[in-house]
């Protein structure tokens, strides 16, 4: 079995502004797979180019096998994507929206799925209401609902949760893990990095259009090893531990970065020394948060 997408070398410029310098990655079917970077790194101009809505300088996109420029119809059936902008028809209501996308793609009796992912989506009370009358979360719910439609086995989200509440990011996840549960293959971009480190199985991050890391979750949370050490002190930090002060919190705790858990016997044998007294301490483990911003200070 090909894999879900391959990219192989795909360059992107617009003008003398280069986008995309060469990436090249491979997700396998029935991936959680993860693309992050800060703004401005390429992922949304890689998304188009999968969707078809920018072509390549160069390089080639095969989504389940099927190149996106010389087999597009079979591309774009493989694939659902949910854009970063709210983009809607005022037109029409929920319902309608979800039949006509249906359409596109040649499905002419899809209600019994329509209601499940209406459901799934807490949209059914939504179903027969005008898009220009929901709020903004309810625009996104029904954007992923339109990307599900088709029940593509390539779904790529693009900042789903972005501007949404709590119950309907539970709800959301808990909808993706069953579609991934069920042999889909999900690509995620996300600035809420907790949701990464909790879904996806591999990452890859993009600076200025490069890869600059690409690995299992937990081996990248591996790679860079350390520990954080939060304490609340009786008296000033000690000179000799200020160039491992992460953090002045403004609740008076101090954050330190450590490369490793053995160094915490150092802080707190020059804390002895000083005579300074511990009020509290917490031991921190590294998240994802903390890799992607040494990845991107690094690259």
């Amino acid at each position: 079995m090909p894999p879900a997408i391959e990219v192989l070398g795909v360059a992107k410029r617009y003008g003398s502004l280069e986008a995309l310098a060469g990436v090249s990655l491979s997700v396998g079917c029935g991936e959680f797979f993860g693309l992050l970077g800060p703004n401005g790194a390429g992922k949304t101009t890689l998304i188009s180019i999968l969707a078809g809505l920018a072509r390549a300088s160069r390089g080639s996109v095969r989504i389940m096998g099927h190149d996106v420029v010389d087999n597009y119809r079979e591309a774009r059936r493989a694939l659902g994507v949910v854009p970063q902008e709210l983009v809607f028809d005022p037109f029409f209501t929920v319902r309608e929206t979800l039949v006509f996308q249906s359409g596109y793609f040649g499905l002419r009796d899809n209600r019994a799925w329509i209601d499940e992912v209406l459901d799934n989506l807490d949209l059914t009370a939504k179903a027969d209401t005008n898009m220009r009358a929901l709020s903004g979360g309810m625009k996104r719910r029904v954007l992923v609902a339109q990307a599900l439609v088709h029940k593509p086995p390539v779904i790529v989200l693009d900042e789903p949760t972005a501007g949404v509440d709590v119950e309907l990011r539970q709800a959301l996840w808990r909808f993706i893990r069953r579609l991934n549960r069920d042999g889909h293959t999900i690509v995620l971009t996300t600035h809420y990095l907790e949701e990464a480190e909790a879904l996806c199985g591999r990452i890859a991050m993009l600076k200025q259009g490069r890869i600059v890391a690409l690995d299992r979750t937990e081996n990248l949370l591996q790679m860079h090893s350390g520990c954080q050490l939060v304490l609340r002190l009786g008296a000033a930090l000690p000179v000799a531990l200020e160039p491992q002060l992460a953090e002045r919190r403004e609740d008076g705790a101090l954050r330190l970065a450590l490369p490793d858990y053995a160094a915490v016997e150092g802080v707190m044998a020059a804390l002895r020394e000083a005579q300074v007294a511990v009020q509290e301490m917490e031991i921190l483990q590294p998240d994802l948060e903390d890799v992607f911003v040494q990845i991107m200070n690094k690259a």
